[in-house]
């Protein structure tokens, strides 16, 4: 979105972080459409005319430097296909980026930045740095010209923050904390552990001991070994419609970056550009030089057992509610492309949306009882779902139910919320709705209607997309009805 872009730019923040992963659904629009605007961005051009208004927005003369976050590696991109297989998406984000902007940034004086996701090893590391090297050398840069700050935000990853850093020392530029994935990934990794089912979502913030040890861990890691450690992500955004709730929210930012601060971080991210002077102005009182890194903990003492501590709190069924309601609304605007969506004040990613159907699975799978003492279980997940879908109807009116996609998005919600097993992500699944049929676009009615057509129960076809895409022009097609027509027509 280019004038999402400009205005993240002309923010007043010190960075930008432009989001192949989370924060994008990643049709092939959207993945070409994004490169397109950041290679403009880089190079000062990119420019948006609004429709309605005839407003010209460009960049400012002090713009915000600008990261970008590749997809994890466990997503693949369906529409670049090498050696018949589709290509990771994380060397496609990547790739792009860097061969057509690396040596244009190292020219302007800035350089090829990136937030690494979804790392769980340091092995996932290492490749990384293996990449770096090999693009910098096609590229006539030094080794070290890229910088690359990775998000903690599996637990896995929290167990091994001082080797992934050693892994990336000659490109490193620190860690982060990527609260929403964590609790997701927290989920996912204790998720067959009945004695570590998790309250509410709500309840689970950076006041739990948990997430406080984690936070803390990540800080003094970081400072020992001479980088930066940056604080999580407030997703709130302004509520103008409602000064009380806007205030109510703004002290929630606040608290949030105070604790932050006042713990070590040496910055921290906001998810829209009106909280932007609110982080800065927290920051600069408590953090008046550039970053805080001789602050080392050296009595911090956290343990496995704290990072693994189960979160407080209860099970209520607005919490259930409220779960089902968010990935049901966020899923129907990813399979129409859209990857970052404000809902209830608060602006959605994939992360959060991953958290809600991994709590919702781990409550019927261990029957978890909500504070009534009614258990969760799958029946009582479809009621409520069926439920939602009303108010939804209700709420938004027949035209925008019967053009957006929540049928499907509710469906897809609970197979993989009742299933038997956790599915390791949510999008992998649903990508194959924005890939099928008409090349990398959301399936419009029609098609959908009939790509779930009840005659075509039953059917299986021998062959997968895999195997069409490989033997494609190899099949040699012969136009020879349409050709003894053509030179008929001509004789005649």
């Amino acid at each position: 979105d280019r004038k999402m872009i400009i205005n993240a730019l002309n923010s007043g923040a010190s960075a930008f972080m432009a989001d192949f992963e989370d924060s994008n659904a990643p049709t092939w629009a959207n993945v070409i459409e994004g490169q397109v605007d950041l290679r403009d961005a880089v190079r000062g051009t990119i420019r948006f005319a609004a429709r309605k208004t005839g407003r010209l927005y460009t960049l400012g003369p002090k713009p915000a430097a600008l990261l970008v976050r590749p997809r994890g590696w466990h997503l693949e991109e369906a529409h670049l296909v090498v050696d018949g297989r589709p290509a990771p998406a994380s060397l496609v984000d990547f790739g792009l980026y860097a061969f057509h902007n690396a040596v244009a940034l190292v020219e302007r004086g800035a350089g090829p930045w990136f937030y690494l996701p979804k790392l769980e090893c340091h092995e996932e590391a290492a490749l990384w740095d293996d990449v770096f090297v090999r693009a910098q050398d096609a590229l006539g840069l030094p080794v070290g010209t890229i910088k690359a700050t990775v998000l903690i935000e599996t637990l896995p990853a929290a167990f091994e923050m001082h080797e992934i850093l050693h892994a990336l020392r000659r490109h490193s530029a620190g860690l982060n904390c990527g609260r929403w994935d964590y609790i997701f990934s927290y989920i996912k990794t204790v998720a067959h552990d009945p004695a570590r089912v998790l309250p509410d979502r709500a309840q689970v913030g950076m006041t739990q001991p948990c997430m406080r040890a984690y936070s803390q861990l990540l800080i003094q890691t970081c400072h020992r070994r001479g980088v930066h450690a940056m604080g999580g992500m407030a997703a709130q955004i302004p509520i103008k419609s409602d000064p009380a709730l806007n205030a109510r929210a703004l002290a929630n930012v606040r608290a949030d970056k105070l604790r932050e601060v006042q713990d070590g971080h040496d910055g921290t991210w906001v998810a829209h550009p009106g909280l932007v002077g609110l982080a800065r102005e927290i920051f600069d009182a408590h953090m008046p030089a550039a970053h805080q890194i001789d602050r080392l903990l050296p009595d911090l003492a956290v343990t496995a057992d704290d990072l693994l501590a189960v979160p407080t709190g209860t099970r209520t069924e607005e919490g259930l509610r409220h779960n089902i309601r968010v990935a049901v609304q966020y899923l129907e605007a990813w399979l129409g492309g859209q990857g970052c969506v404000p809902l209830y004040h608060l602006m959605e990613d994939a992360a959060t949306a991953e958290i809600a159907r991994a709590q919702v699975w781990q409550w019927v799978r261990h029957g978890a009882r909500l504070a009534d003492g009614r258990p969760v279980t799958a029946a009582l997940v479809r009621q409520l779902v069926a439920q939602e879908l009303s108010a939804l109807h209700v709420a938004l009116g027949d035209a925008r139910m019967a053009e957006g996609r929540f049928a499907l998005a509710a469906g897809l919600f609970t197979e993989l919320a009742c299933a038997e097993t956790l599915a390791p992500f949510l999008t992998v699944p649903a990508y194959r709705h924005i890939t099928t049929l008409t090349g990398g676009e959301p399936m419009s009615a029609h098609d959908q209607t009939t790509f779930n057509d009840t005659r075509w129960t039953g059917v299986v076809r021998p062959y997968g997309k895999d195997q069409v895409e490989r033997l494609r022009g190899t099949v040699k097609i012969e136009h020879s009805l349409a050709d003894r027509g053509a030179r008929r027509l001509w004789a005649s």
